[in-house]
């Protein structure tokens, strides 16, 4: 064989083996079900299972899916980048195993839960905002400044703060 044809053989290998070790992969991981806005793709990894039954048996659960309340909803394309963003974060800490016991929303996450609780409650967080000087909670913050799940502390998630809170919960797994 010539050297130019052993080369261009290689490579169509190498390709070849790349695809089909890409498609094993986004086969193995269930990665399209994250195009989806089904809950059960929040669960494809076993460690979100606790936060996936305790929002299944909440008012939450009856009326608002996890991309509803954790996702943007302003437009379709920061959606997904927050999507992606948020899928690479997690899946670098769940591969390297970098997650403590009880997971912690980031800043961002938290910016965007916040801003979609005001979005779909709008009618009374305009009362709560119109009647914020009556409530004084003497630390300093303005009512304004507050996360709704200061006071709403169970919504949806239950009292789930940990991974082990609901150990027999893995009913769900497999749905995909």
């Amino acid at each position: 064989m010539k050297t130019g044809k052993v080369l261009i053989f290689s490579s169509i290998t190498a390709l070849t083996v790349a695809l089909v070790m890409f498609i094993y992969l986004v086969n193995a991981s269930q990665a399209l079900s994250y195009l989806s806005t089904d809950p059960k793709a929040c669960i494809n990894c076993h460690v979100m299972n606790t936060q996936y039954a305790t929002w299944q048996h909440s008012s939450h659960g009856r009326s608002a899916t996890c991309v509803e309340c954790h996702l943007p909803r302003d437009t379709v394309l920061n959606k997904y980048m927050a999507k992606a963003r948020d899928g690479w974060n997690h899946s670098v800490a769940f591969t390297m195993n970098s997650y403590g016991q009880n997971l912690i929303i980031s800043e961002d996450g938290a910016n965007r839960v916040q801003a979609n609780c005001i979005s779909c409650h709008a009618r009374l967080t305009k009362v709560i905002v119109s009647n914020a000087e009556k409530y004084h909670d003497f630390t300093g913050t303005t009512q304004a400044e507050r996360k709704c799940w200061e006071c709403h502390r169970d919504v949806p998630h239950g009292k789930a703060r940990s991974l082990s809170t609901t150990p027999y919960n893995l009913g769900v797994r497999g749905q995909y």
